[in-house]
C-alpha cells in the first residue's frame, strides 16, 4: 500500500513539474467531473488548490475521510485556472467551507508574468463567488519556497511573503479566516526546509501533518 501511495504522489509531482517546465499546461478536461457526481454527502470543506492540494489526500487520506473533506487540487494551476473551475469543483459540491491555497504557480509565472495585485484579485473573486453561494471561504498563506526547480532563475521567497501579507490584509478586512502555514513552516531563508519538503516546494507527510494541525482549528 505504501508503495502505491508513493507512486501516486510521484505521479502527481511529475505531472505538475512537467506542466511547469513547459510554463503552459494542458489540463485534463473536467478532471473531477465524475468524482463530483459521486459525492452524495455534503462535505464539510473542499480544499481547493494546485499540486500541493492535489497530493494531500493521497499522502494523508485519513485526514480527509475522518473530517469529511474533499480535495480538489490540480497540479500546476494558477489562480486564474482555479477561478475558471471554481463553479464546478467547489460550488457544485455545496460545502460549508472552501479552503483556498493558491498563488505559488502565479509567482512561478506558469501562465506568464502576473502582478501580485492580479493574483489577489483572482483570489478575491473566488471568495466572492463562494459567499454568493453561501459557502464560507478560508484563505491560506502560500507555502514558503526559496527556489522553484522548474524556474531556477526566479527568487520567489520575498514575493511569497509580500503576497501573503496582501492575502492576510484582505482576509482581515473581509472577515475571512486566514490560515498561516508560512510562518510555521519556513526556514531562515523563507524557504521550505528539506525535512518538510525535499524539493523545497511540495510538502512531505511531515509537512502535511503540520498543515493539518493548523487547519483543523478553522473547520468547525
Amino acid at each position: 500500500m505504501k508503495k502505491i501511495i508513493l507512486m501516486a504522489v510521484v505521479l502527481v509531482m511529475a505531472v505538475g513539474t512537467a506542466a511547469q517546465e513547459r510554463y503552459q499546461k494542458v489540463i485534463p478536461p473536467r478532471r473531477y467531473e465524475e468524482a463530483n457526481k459521486e459525492v452524495k454527502v455534503r462535505p464539510l470543506a473542499v480544499l481547493f488548490g494546485d499540486s500541493i492540494t492535489d497530493a494531500w489526500p493521497i499522502m494523508s487520506p485519513d485526514f480527509f475521510t475522518i473530517n469529511n473533506l474533499i480535495g480538489r487540487g490540480i497540479s500546476g494551476e494558477t489562480t486564474g485556472d482555479m477561478l475558471l473551475r471554481f463553479q464546478k469543483d467547489v460550488v457544485f459540491l455545496k460545502p460549508k467551507y472552501v479552503v483556498i491555497l493558491a498563488g505559488t504557480n502565479d509567482i512561478a509565472m506558469n501562465a506568464g508574468p502576473i502582478s501580485l495585485e492580479h493574483i489577489l484579485d483572482n483570489i478575491i473573486s473566488m471568495c466572492q463567488i463562494a459567499r454568493a453561494n453561501r459557502i464560507l471561504p478560508i484563505l491560506c498563506s502560500v507555502l514558503p519556497a526559496y527556489l522553484y526547480s522548474w524556474r531556477q532563475e526566479l527568487t520567489p521567497a520575498e514575493e511569497i511573503v509580500e503576497l501573503n501579507e496582501m492575502i492576510r490584509a484582505y482576509a482581515e478586512s473581509a472577515g475571512i479566516p486566514y490560515v498561516d502555514y508560512h510562518s510555521q513552516m519556513k526556514d531562515e531563508r523563507n524557504g521550505l526546509p528539506e525535512n518538510l519538503g525535499p524539493d523545497g516546494v511540495h510538502p512531505n507527510l511531515e509537512g502535511y501533518r503540520i498543515m493539518e494541525e493548523i487547519l483543523i482549528d478553522f473547520l468547525k
